[in-house]
Parts: structure tokens; C-alpha cells; sequence
């Protein structure tokens, strides 16, 4: 028996103990410390010699079984039955691996996992596991989840999801992207779609057939006047623009709402960041503003985490049975764990309390950049929303050199030239503010704003 076996516990970590527990046993079998065939000590005795009570040690061990390491019978022992394979020796090629991991990412597009209260993060997930798991799939998504939405857009966004709409679960935007293009549109069929844009939303169009059209953006969003009446849909992101960051006016937004109805398009509204408006209440929604031609997109991986992995999508009841119809088709649904877990953060207040601190918590941080920024000269587009600001450039060169030199130094930059479907015509990156923490991004925008103000200097020369 196996008195000795090194075992160290942190009480202040994160981890469960038991999990600990388990982790050392399988790297003392790594490690070769244990060997197959090998007796491990007593669950009692273990938990004595650790100092932890024995449900503890009980429960490593049963996770230790499951996963087939462990063989035993009551009363007769537990035993290393198979022993995990030792790292390799020679080094290995991950095609996976990410190039920007050591960066710091000023990348727009990420949520501020700063701002999430742990302790409710953590209670929603034991919640979430408290439930018996699921036998057949729910196409629709979880009803509980499906509450939590239509409560959530009513509330913080204005959008009443009554007898005209309904509210169905995705797997984020890009994925209910693709399921409109397969049941609303046909291989060849047009969809506009701001420029520059949303190229995951570009992506998801083309890779079910669907043509796309660019169509350019000034200060106030998506210019509708030239959309052709040929279109069948229009992608956009009214609330935020993406990249440029302009909101939408009403004016603009009566507009599009017209020439949908006008030519029989329906328009996709993303409402990717539209949370997150820190000067004046945000405008209405376009679904809610003409919920007969719009279909309303939403997601947790702007607001909250992209560990959920689920998004929502509201439109007339006839849009919503033909999603329903090719999921059927096609065999798929959105994943329940993460709505689950979202269903369980909403159910306490917890969603209404992390928007509410994000209100708090993010303006700060657009506050340093900006700050930053204008000590260097450079100003910023796009209105006082959603998770990041735009520095516009003189051209492609300057570009360039900025996002260059940048990287040299050990920051991410996210030029505006790969966000265009056509030749580029806007030129300078987006600074996202909110996936760094706090103290990185004071570490990473004085790099940023220096690297910037040079590319201008050098243009000027």
C-alpha cells in the first residue's frame, strides 16, 4: 500500500478538493510513482492523512472509476488498473495552437469576464448540474432558458415577445445566421450587408450558397438608399455598428423598415452589443419596431461569457416553425448546458445585477482609452457604446505599419481593412476594451496609442 503518495492540496484554489485529489492520482500514475497493479490506500485513511473529510477522497476515487483507472470491489481494495499515457518525448505540431496567445488582445468583440461575479457564475453552474439530464432534445430550446430571453429583452432592451414572435434558442448569431440562410433563402438569392461588416455573418451566407452585396456605412449606419429592391434580406447591426461603431437613427431606421416592406425582404438586426450603451437609453429595437419584417438576433458571448455558447432569435411564428422544421431535418439543436446555466443566472436577479455592474465597470475602461488616444492626438469614431472604439488612419500603409509595429511590442491590433467585403475605403483599427483585464489594458494602451500616433506621423512626412 501506498502510504506516501504526494498529494498537495490548495484550500484557496478554485478547484474542488476532490478534484485536486483526482488530478495527483493521475499524475502519480504519469509520473510512474503508481504502477498498475498497485493498492491505493484506503479511502478513510486517505482523507486522515490529508486532512480532509472522506467524501472527499470518496468522490476522487469514484471519478478516478468512472474514468477506468480505477478497479476494486468493496471490502477487497482499489487498484491502478490502467495508467495514463506519459507525455510525449519529442515535440509535437498543434495546427491548433494560437499564434496571438501571448498578445495582449485589443481585438474588438470579446466580453469583460471581469465583471462577472464569481460567486454567481459558480452557483448557476452547480444549479445547471442539479438538474437530471436530458433524453430527447428540445429544438426550440429550454423553456426556462426561453423565459429568461423574452424577460431579458423586455426589460433591457424593450422588445415584448408576444403573440406576433417567438423566441427560440441558438448557438450564437452566426449560427442562426446559417440557419436563415437554409430555410428563409435559396442558393443565389442576394443579401445585403453593411461594408465594411460582420465577416462571420458573411461567411455563414456564403457557405449555404447565398450571394453577398456590400453596401457602405456612413455615420449613420447602413446607407439604405442604396440597397437594390432585388434583395431578399439585410444583414445589420443597428444598435452598434460593427466595426465602425455608428448607431442607427430612427430616421434611418423608419427607412429600412419601409423598403423591407416595400420590396418583401426581411432584415437580420444583430444585436450583438446593444446592451451596452453607457450616454442615453438605446433606441428601439427594430423587431420591436416592426416585428412583421425583422428577425431578431442576441447572443451571451458579447454580455457575458463565450463559455455558454447560446444566443437567441425572435421572429414571426411562421420564420420560426421553418427553423424549427430544418433543425428537425437536419437532426439539430442548441446545446442545453449553456441555457441552462443562463436560465439559472436570470432566475435570482443575477443577469439584471452583471448588466447593471457592466453599466459600471465598462465606461471606465473606454474612458482610459480614449484618454490614452487623445494624449497621442488621435481621436475616436462611433458613438459612446457597446465594447470598443475605432482610430481611423490615413490609408493602407499606415494601417499596416500600426498593426506591425504593434505586434513587435507585444499588443494585438485589429485593422479595419479585413473587415470589408469590397476594395477597403475605411483604414485604422478597432480597439476592443473589455476582454483584457483592467491592468493589462493600462499596460497595452499606451503601446497602442504610440504605435498609432508614429503610423500618422510617418503618413505626414
Amino acid at each position: 500500500m501506498l502510504d506516501d503518495l504526494p498529494i498537495p492540496l490548495d484550500r484557496t484554489a478554485a478547484e474542488p478538493l476532490s478534484v485536486q485529489v483526482a488530478d495527483a492520482l493521475r499524475a502519480a500514475a504519469t509520473d510512474r510513482v503508481l504502477r498498475i497493479g498497485d493498492r491505493l490506500p484506503s479511502s478513510r485513511a486517505l482523507a486522515q492523512r490529508l486532512g480532509v473529510s472522506r467524501t472527499v477522497v470518496a468522490a476522487a476515487y469514484d471519478q478516478l472509476h468512472a474514468e477506468g483507472w480505477l478497479t476494486g470491489k468493496h471490502g477487497s481494495g482499489t487498484y491502478l488498473s490502467t495508467a495514463p499515457a506519459t507525455a510525449p518525448t519529442t515535440p509535437t505540431i498543434h495546427h491548433d495552437t494560437n499564434p496571438n496567445a501571448d498578445l495582449l488582445d485589443l481585438s474588438p468583440g470579446a466580453p469583460c469576464a471581469e465583471a462577472v461575479n464569481s460567486a454567481a457564475w459558480r452557483r448557476a453552474w452547480r444549479a445547471a448540474g442539479d438538474q437530471a439530464p436530458e433524453t430527447r432534445k428540445n429544438r426550440a430550446g429550454e423553456p426556462d432558458f426561453r423565459a429568461a430571453v423574452a424577460d431579458h429583452l423586455l426589460r433591457h432592451r424593450g422588445l415584448a415577445a408576444g403573440p406576433g414572435s417567438v423566441v427560440l434558442a441558438t448557438a450564437g448569431a452566426s449560427s442562426a445566421v446559417a440557419e436563415l440562410a437554409a430555410t428563409l433563402l435559396r442558393p443565389g438569392d442576394t443579401v445585403a450587408i453593411e461594408n465594411p461588416g460582420y465577416l462571420r455573418a458573411v461567411g455563414a451566407f456564403r457557405a449555404a450558397g447565398i450571394e453577398v452585396l456590400p453596401i457602405p456605412v456612413d455615420a449613420d449606419g447602413l446607407r439604405v438608399d442604396l440597397i437594390p429592391a432585388s434583395v431578399r434580406a439585410v444583414y445589420c447591426t443597428p444598435a452598434h455598428q460593427f466595426p465602425l461603431g455608428a448607431m442607427m437613427p430612427a430616421s434611418r431606421r423608419v427607412e429600412l423598415i419601409e423598403f423591407a416592406r416595400t420590396t418583401g425582404a426581411f432584415v437580420i438586426e444583430d444585436d450583438y452589443d446593444g446592451e451596452l450603451r453607457y450616454d442615453t437609453a438605446p433606441l428601439p429595437l427594430l423587431a420591436s419596431m416592426a416585428p412583421d419584417v425583422v428577425v431578431h438576433l442576441g447572443t451571451t458571448s458579447k454580455i457575458i461569457a463565450t463559455t455558454l455558447g447560446v444566443g437567441w432569435l425572435v421572429a414571426r411564428p411562421d420564420i420560426t416553425d421553418a427553423v424549427l422544421t430544418h433543425r428537425t431535418h437536419i437532426g439539430s439543436s442548441p446545446s442545453p448546458a449553456g441555457q441552462r446555466v443562463l436560465s439559472e443566472f436570470a432566475r435570482h436577479g443575477d443577469l439584471a445585477r452583471h448588466l447593471r455592474r457592466l453599466r459600471r465597470v465598462v465606461p471606465p475602461r473606454r474612458a482610459l482609452v480614449v484618454d490614452e488616444l487623445a494624449r497621442h492626438g488621435l481621436p475616436v469614431i462611433g458613438d459612446d457604446a457597446g465594447s470598443h472604439v475605432v482610430v481611423e488612419l490615413p490609408d493602407a500603409a499606415a494601417e499596416r505599419h500600426a498593426v506591425d509595429t504593434a505586434r513587435t511590442r507585444g499588443v494585438l491590433l485589429d485593422g479595419l481593412a479585413r473587415h470589408h467585403l469590397a476594395e477597403p475605403h475605411h483604414f485604422g483599427v478597432a480597439i476592443g476594451y473589455t476582454a483584457l483585464t483592467s491592468a493589462d489594458l493600462a499596460r497595452a494602451m499606451p503601446i497602442a496609442a504610440e504605435c498609432l500616433a508614429q503610423a500618422v506621423a510617418d503618413h505626414r512626412r
